[in-house]
């Protein structure tokens, strides 16, 4: 699976969350401007943290652990994306749909995340004997 991937760009996960990201950055351009340092801000910032870590997750699968780890801290960003989704349909800052819509996809990229941490050896590089 991971040999013929030879950069985080070509992980359909990678590439679901970027999607994802770019989403919300576009419709939180019209959340209040009292929200810009606050709920805007940490949307944006675990949105764009899944993917970051994705990346920084993929140049560490030398080591099984340091893979884990960091694929965990996208699981806990995705999680963290989830929340603020929530508080922006209860402040109907977005209709409900695109929120359910938005938390939906972060399930499937959770989905994707906790598979890849349970399989590590599909992912992690092996030393060449």
């Amino acid at each position: 699976m991971a040999d013929k991937i030879t950069t985080h760009k070509e992980l359909d996960v990678y590439a679901r969350a970027f999607a994802i990201s770019m989403r919300i950055f576009h419709l939180s351009r019209q959340f209040p401007r009292e929200e810009m340092y606050a709920l805007t801000d940490q949307l944006r910032r675990s949105s764009r943290s899944v993917c970051a870590n994705l990346a920084e997750a993929w140049r560490k699968r030398r080591y099984e652990a340091a893979f884990i780890a960091k694929l965990s801290d996208v699981e806990a960003e995705a999680a963290e994306t989830q929340v603020w989704l929530e508080f922006c349909g209860a402040c109907e800052y977005l209709p409900r749909e695109i929120c359910d819509e938005l938390s939906q996809a972060y399930d499937g990229v959770l989905r994707t995340i906790v598979g890849m941490i349970s399989h590590p050896d599909s992912w992690v590089l092996r030393a060449k004997q």
